[in-house]
C-alpha cells in the first residue's frame, strides 16, 4: 500500500501511542548515575496497557493500605483489609464472602490432625516478623510490589506468572529450560497433599533463573487444561530482587497459558491469615551440618464448600483457592508431586547452569547436607491423610539434580533430592 494513503485518524493515533510510551517510560525507568532516562522496553502497546492495569492495581493495594510495615530485609508489607485484597478483582469472585474455616480438617491416623491453634509465626518465621510489628485483625499482610518488580521480569505481559510450556512438572523429560526432581503419585483420586521440606538459601545464577521446592496438586492432561496449585518455597531474583528463600503460592487453570500468577499478582487466592505474607522472606532457614528448618505445607479440598485450602504447620490456615477458579480441580486432583525444580536458561550447547536445586548437594550426603520431603502424604475421598504410597521418583538430569528415597519410621514417605547443576557429571 502507499503510505500517502494511511489515514490521518491512525498516524494521530500511532504518534500518540508512541508519546504515551515515551511518558511512561520516562516515569517508570530509573535514572543513571549520570543522569540519564532506562528506557522501558514495552514490546507492543498491549504489554504497555498491562503495565497501566498492573500499576491501578499497585496503587489500589497501596491506598488500601491501613499500616505499614518496614521488614529489616527491606520489604514493605501493607496491611490491607481483608475485603479489599486482590482477590476480589476476580471476575468469579464479585460479591464473594471469605470463608473463616474450612468444614472439615483432614484427619491423620483416625483423628483430627490439628486444633487448629498452631501460631503461623511459629509454623513460618518470616523476616518481616522480626520488626516486631504486626497487622492488626480484619487485615491480611501483603509484600508491596514495585514498579521496579514488574519491569524487572521478562516481559511486562508475563508478570507474575511462570513460563509458557514447561512451567509445570513432567514425568518424561524436560521442557523450555525446567528441570525437575520429583517424587508423585497418579492414577488415582486426591483431595490434598501434605509434606515437611527444609528450607535452603539455593544459589541461582542469573536473574533469568529460579530454584523452588513445592507441592503440586494436579488435574487435567499435559497441555492447555493443565490445572495446578502448587506452594513452598522458591528463590527468584528476577521475581523479588534479591536471594532470599521465600514462601510462595501459584495456581493456573490453563497450564500457565492466561491464568493464574504466584502469590497475590492476580486476583484469585483468598487470604485470611492476618500473620503470614506470601512472597515475604522466610528467617531462619537450614544451614550445612547445621540446624535445619522445616516448612510443612498441606493442601486439601474441603469437602463442604469445596475450596482449596492452605495450612502450614499444624494449623495455621493461609487462605484458599476457590473451587469456582477451576474446571479439573473443581472436583478433584489426579496427581500430585514433590520436589524441585530449576530453571536452566544457558543456550542449547553451553555449559550448564550452577543454579543449585535445594541445599545444592546430591542426595547421597544425607541428612543436614542434602535437601529432603518427609512425610509425604495425600489426602483420600474420606478427608483423610494417608501416606503417598508407590511414589514414583524421577530426576530429569540426575548428573546434575538427583532423587533418592525410602519409607519408614518417624519420616514415613520421604526423599532427598538436588544438586549443584553444573559440575563433572553435567558439564
Amino acid at each position: 500500500m502507499d503510505p500517502r494513503c494511511i489515514s490521518s485518524p491512525i498516524i494521530a493515533s500511532f504518534v500518540s501511542f508512541l508519546l504515551l510510551v515515551s511518558s511512561v517510560q520516562a516515569s517508570a525507568g530509573g535514572g543513571s548515575s549520570n543522569g540519564t532516562e532506562t528506557a522501558v522496553p514495552f514490546r507492543s502497546a498491549e504489554e504497555l496497557l498491562r503495565f497501566q492495569r498492573i500499576k491501578a492495581q499497585l496503587s489500589r493495594i497501596k491506598d488500601a493500605s491501613v499500616k505499614m510495615i518496614q521488614s529489616p530485609d527491606g520489604d514493605v508489607i501493607d496491611c490491607v483489609p481483608t475485603h479489599l485484597q486482590p482477590a476480589f478483582e476476580h471476575p468469579k469472585l464479585r460479591g464473594h464472602k471469605p470463608e473463616k474455616e474450612p468444614a472439615g480438617r483432614p484427619r491423620s491416623s483416625g483423628h483430627a490432625d490439628a486444633d487448629g491453634q498452631d501460631d503461623e509465626e511459629q509454623a513460618l518465621p518470616q523476616a518481616w516478623r522480626r520488626s516486631g510489628e504486626s497487622c492488626p485483625e480484619g487485615t491480611i499482610p501483603v509484600r508491596r510490589t514495585r514498579e521496579a518488580d514488574v519491569l524487572r521480569a521478562s516481559s511486562v505481559s508475563r508478570f507474575g506468572m511462570k513460563a509458557r510450556g514447561g512451567g509445570f512438572a513432567r514425568r518424561d523429560s524436560t521442557g523450555g529450560g525446567h528441570e525437575h526432581a520429583v517424587g508423585y503419585v497418579s492414577g488415582g483420586q486426591f483431595y490434598g497433599a501434605k509434606a515437611s521440606l527444609n528450607v535452603w538459601p539455593a544459589q541461582v545464577a542469573s536473574p533469568a533463573e529460579f530454584s523452588l521446592s513445592q507441592i503440586w496438586v494436579i488435574s487435567g492432561a499435559f497441555g492447555n487444561d493443565l490445572n495446578t496449585i502448587e506452594a513452598g518455597w522458591q528463590v527468584s531474583p528476577q521475581l523479588y530482587g534479591d536471594n532470599n528463600p521465600r514462601f510462595f503460592t501459584y495456581w493456573t487453570d490453563d497450564a500457565y497459558q492466561e491464568t493464574g500468577c504466584y502469590n497475590l499478582h492476580c486476583s484469585g487466592f483468598v487470604q485470611t491469615s492476618s500473620r503470614v505474607a506470601i512472597g515475604a522472606a522466610i528467617s531462619p532457614f537450614s544451614s550445612y551440618n547445621g540446624r535445619q528448618f522445616d516448612l510443612t505445607v498441606l493442601i486439601w479440598k474441603d469437602p463442604r464448600q469445596g475450596h482449596w485450602w492452605l495450612q502450614l504447620g499444624s494449623g495455621a490456615l493461609v487462605g484458599y483457592w476457590p473451587s469456582s477458579l477451576f474446571t479439573h480441580l473443581g472436583s478433584r486432583a489426579d496427581m500430585v508431586q514433590f520436589g524441585g525444580e530449576v530453571v536452566n536458561a544457558r543456550p542449547a550447547g553451553a555449559p550448564h547452569t550452577p543454579t543449585q536445586m535445594g541445599s545444592g548437594r546430591f542426595p547421597g550426603e544425607g541428612y543436614a547436607r542434602a535437601a529432603y520431603f518427609r512425610n509425604a502424604q495425600v489426602v483420600d475421598w474420606d478427608n483423610s491423610l494417608v501416606p503417598a504410597a508407590g511414589l514414583r521418583l524421577l530426576a530429569d538430569r540426575p548428573g546434575c539434580y538427583d532423587i533418592a528415597g525410602g519409607s519408614g519410621g518417624a519420616w514415613g514417605t520421604y526423599f532427598y533430592y538436588g544438586g549443584p547443576g553444573r559440575n563433572a557429571r553435567c558439564p
